[in-house]
């Protein structure tokens, strides 16, 4: 059938629309060579031409009716109409994959063109397909050019998403860091402690045993009567921060509440917790604040191993309990439990 003849023909673009013509529109002209090599194709509204991805072996014209492409990665569909063409790479390059997905939007005809007639009409037609490859050519670099400007924009927009995303995550962690922190002496809070202990469980000890130290400030209410909160909030970031110097890179100072603070060191034996629990006496006891006046400090310590079974409550009972004797012999004092 002579494509002329089609019910679709008159809707071919004239050659002397010029530029006003659409990018993928043919002149008459070009139709008429073109669709002469090609295998007319009737098709329904939904039915799929190629797919995205798999490998191209034909151009298309259509006669009429309207096909729709879709390209994902954000690009925008295109509709096209009568007089136009797509899928042209498969006959000027050969076999590739394709960019898009071609499905019919209505009912019409299209013709189909492989490869190898379409090197019959560079043989017959060699100015028409010239001019017809040179236009084609021009829109696939500026389609191209969009493409690129596309993905450019795009990655901008993945740069300042993943901008957003360190951003959050760094103000989550802080966050997190918060909760977990004890306010005024800057210690690990009981979160802390808690987040430390879930830990404990991926950690290897290296032949060192897990040890609690309980540490209270010896008659710390009297420093809140006789010299105020103030002076008592003083004297709880000092402490806090002999606490601090005593606590090792892999070992856990906190703050549980009030004037009890908690250390969770790594040792190797009694003698050498000892050590650490005396240190921290002497430090506490060198301590002169102008705020506490005559009042000097002191704190009482108990320890304990944290030996499996057993668990942070029964750990924390057995520190407990040592503390408690320490202070019962008046304070400034240190008891390992048994």
């Amino acid at each position: 059938m002579n494509p002329t003849d089609l019910p679709g023909s008159p809707a071919v673009a004239d050659p002397t629309a010029g530029a006003d013509r659409l990018p993928t529109q043919l002149s008459t002209e070009e139709f008429r060579v073109l669709a002469a090599a090609g295998v007319s194709r009737a098709v329904l509204p939904g039915e799929e031409l190629f797919r995205r991805g798999e490998a191209a072996q034909s151009m298309f014209l259509i006669d009429t009716g309207e096909i729709r492409l879709s390209f994902d990665d954000g690009l925008a569909d295109k509709l096209l109409g009568p007089g136009q063409y797509f899928g042209e790479l498969a006959v000027f390059i050969g076999r590739h994959q394709r960019f898009a997905r071609a499905v019919a939007e209505t009912p019409g005809v299209l013709y189909e063109i492989t490869q190898a007639a379409f090197q019959g009409v560079i043989e017959r037609e060699p100015a028409q397909v010239a001019r017809f490859m040179q236009r084609s050519f021009a829109y696939l670099v500026a389609g191209e050019h969009q493409l690129v400007q596309h993905l450019k924009r795009r990655n901008e927009d993945l740069m300042q998403t993943l901008d957003t995303l360190r951003q959050t995550r760094t103000e989550l962690t802080v966050a997190q860091q918060l909760v977990r922190t004890d306010d005024l002496t800057g210690l690990a809070n009981r979160r802390g402690l808690y987040r430390f202990l879930d830990e404990l469980g991926r950690q290897n000890l290296n032949d060192l045993k897990l040890a609690l130290l309980l540490v209270d400030i010896d008659h710390f209410k009297l420093i809140n009567d006789r010299s105020g909160h103030l002076a008592g909030d003083a004297a709880l970031r000092a402490v806090a921060e002999e606490v601090r110097r005593l606590a090792g890179p892999l070992e856990l100072p906190c703050r549980l509440g009030g004037d009890e603070f908690a250390l969770v060191l790594r040792v190797s034996d009694d003698g050498e917790l000892a050590n650490r629990a005396l240190g921290l006496m002497s430090a506490v006891r060198s301590l002169r604040l102008p705020s506490l006046r005559e009042h000097r400090l002191s704190v009482s310590i108990g320890g304990a191993f944290c030996e499996d079974p057993g668990g942070w409550s029964n750990w924390y009972s057995q520190a407990d309990r040592s503390l408690y004797e320490a202070k019962r012999q008046g304070g400034d004092h240190w008891r390992l439990a048994r």
